[in-house]
Formats: structure tokens, sequence, C-alpha cells
């Protein structure tokens, strides 16, 4: 491997190590292995995962591949393609208004300042639920696709819940064979705020945030009229609100939007120190 830049990313503690892959330094096959020595802690720079930036088909400015810190590929990651489309932005690689070809389909973003805002693929429908109990803890969990396979639980106490052991379980729960899945634990505050913690496939611990498990406990908690409003504020750990608006019925909405700051925190070059075992 030769040496290369890298851009470190957050979103609300979701962070991201994303490479300008124009020029594809890192190949196709090279992008898991990349993946996993980047993410590394202490070894690495650390991160929930990468995000490569490439050229995408005539209609679009440009391109992602999402990966997960344990080097598997995502469809669709929400807050990755928040700091995407900043730095496409800040590298001049888009205009302010932008569309990105994913995965998971075409999406459209719009940069202002910090602040970026996003147009969700489509979504799913949230599935009929399945009660699942893991050490005496029992709860109902549905299942809806934001570009990636989340399960929701609707939960009272959020705060001294045990994210990882639970989230760990229902991850890979017979209900959600093949793949798995992400798991959010959702706590009402408000009309219009929820609180969200989830457990992600992939770097397989809880993250500090994650944009698509945001969307499904918004859509969610919408459908059960536990919340009122198109537009909801849903703090999360990493101490920021994301804002989720929508369009049209919670049960099928027209548009989701996810929105909010994201961080550019460095800039640097990978050694190639960094691929010797």
């Amino acid at each position: 491997m030769e040496k290369f830049k890298f851009y470190k990313y957050s979103g609300h503690g979701n962070d991201f190590v994303i490479i300008d892959n124009w020029n594809n330094i890192v190949t196709d096959n090279e992008m898991a292995t990349v993946t996993k020595l980047i993410c590394r802690q202490k070894f690495g720079i650390g991160a929930d995962g990468t995000v490569f930036i490439g050229a995408g088909p005539d209609e679009v400015d440009f391109g992602v591949r999402f990966f997960n810190s344990d080097g598997s590929e995502a469809d669709m990651c929400g807050n990755a393609s928040r700091c995407s489309a900043h730095l496409a932005h800040h590298i001049s690689i888009a205009p302010a208004s932008m569309t990105i070809k994913t995965k998971a389909g075409i999406i459209e973003a719009t940069v202002t300042d910090s602040n970026v805002s996003v147009l969700m693929p489509t979504v799913g429908k949230p599935e009929g639920g399945a009660r699942i109990e893991v050490d005496g803890f029992s709860q109902t969990y549905h299942r809806i696709n934001t570009g990636v396979s989340h399960a929701v639980a609707i939960v009272e106490d959020l705060d001294d819940l045990n994210v990882v052991r639970y989230g760990r379980a229902v991850r890979r729960h017979p209900s959600f064979t093949p793949d798995g899945t992400n798991v959010d634990f959702v706590k009402v505050i408000s009309p219009d705020t929820l609180a969200v913690r989830t457990y992600e496939r992939g770097v397989e611990d809880e993250t500090l945030a994650c944009g698509t498990g945001v969307v499904a406990s918004v859509l969610l908690a919408a459908a059960q009229k536990l919340v009122s409003s198109a537009s909801i504020n849903v703090k999360t750990r990493g101490g920021e609100a994301l804002t989720v608006r929508y369009e049209g019925p919670p049960e099928a909405p027209t548009k989701v939007f996810l929105e909010g700051p994201v961080r550019f925190t460095f800039s640097g070059q990978v050694e190639t120190d960094l691929f010797k075992k």
C-alpha cells in the first residue's frame, strides 16, 4: 500500500475516517482490510468505520462505500453520509446541494456551514414485533429497514440499560436472521423529542450515535403515535441532538430527512507502517 491522505469526522460522536479514493489508491479488494487496520484503537487511527469517496454514475456528484470497523460493508450509513457530504463540499468535489450514490440508493444532501441534511433513501415499513427475552429483560422489537436493518424497542429506563448485553443478544437472534440487525432502544421524552441508544452491527458495540437508527426509532415511535410532530429531535449518547423530519404518513413516508451538525476534527496521512503486521 502507498501512503494516502485521510480526513477524520464525527457525527455526534459516531466517528469515521474518510478517504478521497477518486484515483482508486485503495482497490475494492483492499477496502475491508484497510478499514480494519485504520479503525483499530491503539494501532490505527480508531473509528467506528470508514468511507471511501469515488466517482459515481453520471447522474450523481460522487459515490461512496461504507465499511464498519470489523471490515463488513454497509449499504447505508446516515451519519457517514452527512460527514461525506461535508467533506466533498470542503474539498470541492461537490456543490453545497449534491447527490450521492450509495448501495442503498441515491441520496440528496445539503451542506450549510457545519450543518448537513440528507434525504434518506426509501425506507421500509415497521414490521410486526418479535418479543425477545434476554436475562429476564423482555421487550418487543420491531424491524424496520432505513437503508440497513434495525430492530427497535421502546423502553422506560434508557440511562441504566445495558445496551451492549441486550443489543448483542438481539443482534444475532433467530428473529433477525440471516444477516442480523442493528438494535435501537428508545425512550419517549415528549411529543417531539426522543432519546436513543444503539448497538451497531459491524462495530459490535454501542456507538455514540447512529443516523439510520435514529430514523428507524422516529418512524416507529410516530407509527405507534408516541410522538405527534413531523419534526422530531433525538438525543444521542454523543450529547447532541439529531433532527428527523418526514413527509407523509410515518408508516410509509414519502420523504425522510436526517439533519444535524458534523465535526471535521483533523486530517493526516496514513503511513505504510500501518499495514505492517
